[in-house]
């Protein structure tokens, strides 16, 4: 699959010091997914979230910094957010459009607001959207757990509507290791 980027959305310090459900498998997902997406020149695009002052994710804090454990290298691109999409108010779709983009693989924080709103808008504007089984995470709201969450918008939301949504593994054979370069 040629014109492909790997998009991590929001995985932050704040948010991961929160414990997100399946904390280890999300993180170790992303983590195999940027290893292989390098190895086979697909550019990692990173998104982070501005919550303002005062917010546990307020721009040059601790809490706003992208997780060590996926760190960005000093020649990703990163976009600053302030809203739940990482559309809204960036230059993503401008810089996708010019460097011939059509898919996205999808990984990130939260999966019932920045990567569902992420996943939305990016397919009203035409792009093919992947999004890895046990790559996204969220929490406990009272209502439903993280872990149920996470599997309703996987299975009942994304899946054949907005996304294709796929075991990691596939994702790393079909959209990762068959790069024409």
């Amino acid at each position: 699959m040629e014109n492909i980027v790997l998009m991590v959305v929001d995985v932050q310090n704040a948010l991961i010091e929160e414990h997100p459900c399946n904390e280890a498998d999300f993180t170790k997902n992303i983590q195999k997914l940027i290893q292989s997406a390098r190895q086979n020149n697909v550019e990692v695009v990173y998104v982070r979230h501005d919550g303002g002052i005062g917010d546990e994710l307020a721009r040059n804090t601790k809490g706003w910094e992208i997780y060590h454990e996926i760190a960005p290298k000093s020649t990703d691109r990163i976009f600053d957010k302030c809203y739940n999409s990482a559309f809204k108010d960036t230059n993503l779709h401008k810089y996708l459009n010019e460097k011939g983009i059509t898919s996205i693989i999808l990984v990130g924080m939260q999966t019932e607001y920045c990567i569902d709103a992420t996943c939305k808008v990016a397919f009203e504007y035409g792009y093919n959207i992947i999004i890895p089984q046990a790559t996204t995470a969220t929490y406990d709201n009272g209502l439903f757990s993280g872990e149920a969450l996470v599997k309703y918008y996987e299975q009942k939301i994304w899946n054949r509507r907005f996304a294709k949504v796929l075991p990691v593994n596939e994702v790393i054979k079909q959209c990762l290791c068959n790069i024409v370069v």
